[in-house]
């Protein structure tokens, strides 16, 4: 066997010397933060420690305190099928966007487009100011539209009363935020896609349907499982949404997802180690979404 020559061998180590400046980047920005909040987590540290008292260390008392702590375990199960029910509808509408964009002309996609660009670019905090208008009991439009429907009766109906129509409100506008980042993202991928098979599969008799499952779903197949897998962790962390509907509507506990359930641990109850170690929860949760995805690429990587 022949020695790899010195040319060869740095142009092999020359990637590895690429990613040294973003693993720099990332352990300076991420490290710190994340070594404060895993010490915390261990840590009685209240309202007393933010004024210079030392804290005092628990070790897991926190996540015992957490494990036997029910309302948690309500909000992990809220806060996974609110992520789980969102990133499908997200991915489902981005998805049949992107072939939309395929099919019509090139003016009306790029119409489409700008739409999107538009609805993406939009600041979340005026984007909620909007949706919270179009909710209220009071004044909003879709109450006003849907009291038109002969036998539906919405006047002054209260979306944000309840917590399963607040949940139902925040994933429309979660899935409306996040759709057309999806949307371009499965679309670059179909523009990969051969016109010459497909037309081959369409000679062939194969329908639309036919042509999506067998054709086009394998070779968008690794953008498809990307874009789930941060959907998934997007939503599962979301905040500013779940927070400005509750300043409009109610505060309490019942409408929390983990994302204001630790807001609440950290600055109304001052418990920052209670709410480290529930952040630790959610790190944990969010590798073990990510581990499917990981094992495939190291699969494909064998492979």
């Amino acid at each position: 066997m022949s020695a790899i020559s010195p040319v060869r061998r740095r142009g092999l180590r020359a990637p590895h010397f690429l990613l040294i400046p973003s693993i720099v980047i990332l352990v300076l920005g991420m490290g710190y933060p994340m070594i404060w909040q895993v010490v915390t987590s261990f840590q009685k540290f209240g309202l007393q420690q933010q004024f210079g008292k030392p804290a005092d260390f628990v070790w897991f008392d926190n996540y015992i305190k957490l494990a036997t702590d029910p309302q948690l375990w309500v909000v992990v199960a809220k806060s996974l099928a609110f992520c789980v029910i969102t990133a499908f509808i997200t991915l489902v509408v981005g998805t049949l966007l992107a072939l939309l964009m395929t099919a019509v002309t090139k003016t009306a996609r790029l119409i489409l487009q700008i739409a999107l660009l538009l609805a993406w670019a939009m600041p979340v905090v005026s984007a909620m100011t909007v949706w919270i208008w179009l909710f209220d009991r009071r004044r909003g439009a879709i109450n006003y539209l849907l009291d038109m429907i002969p036998g539906v009766e919405m006047n002054r109906f209260d979306w944000l009363s309840t917590p399963l129509t607040f949940l139902l409100v925040a994933c429309i506008i979660v899935v409306w935020m996040s759709v057309p980042f999806v949307a371009f993202s499965l679309y670059a991928g179909l523009t990969q896609v051969s016109e010459e098979v497909m037309e081959a599969a369409q000679l062939d008799g194969a329908n639309g349907w036919q042509r999506f499952w067998g054709i086009i779903a394998p070779m968008i197949r690794p953008v498809i499982s990307i874009v789930l897998l941060l959907q998934l962790i997007w939503d599962l962390r979301v905040f500013t949404q779940i927070k400005l509907l509750q300043d409009a509507g109610s505060k309490s506990g019942d409408y929390d997802l983990l994302g204001t359930y630790i807001y609440k641990l950290g600055t109304s109850a001052q418990d920052f180690g209670m709410a480290s170690a529930v952040s630790i929860l959610v790190l944990a949760i969010t590798i073990a979404l990510s581990w499917f995805y990981i094992r495939s690429l190291l699969k494909e990587d064998e492979a």
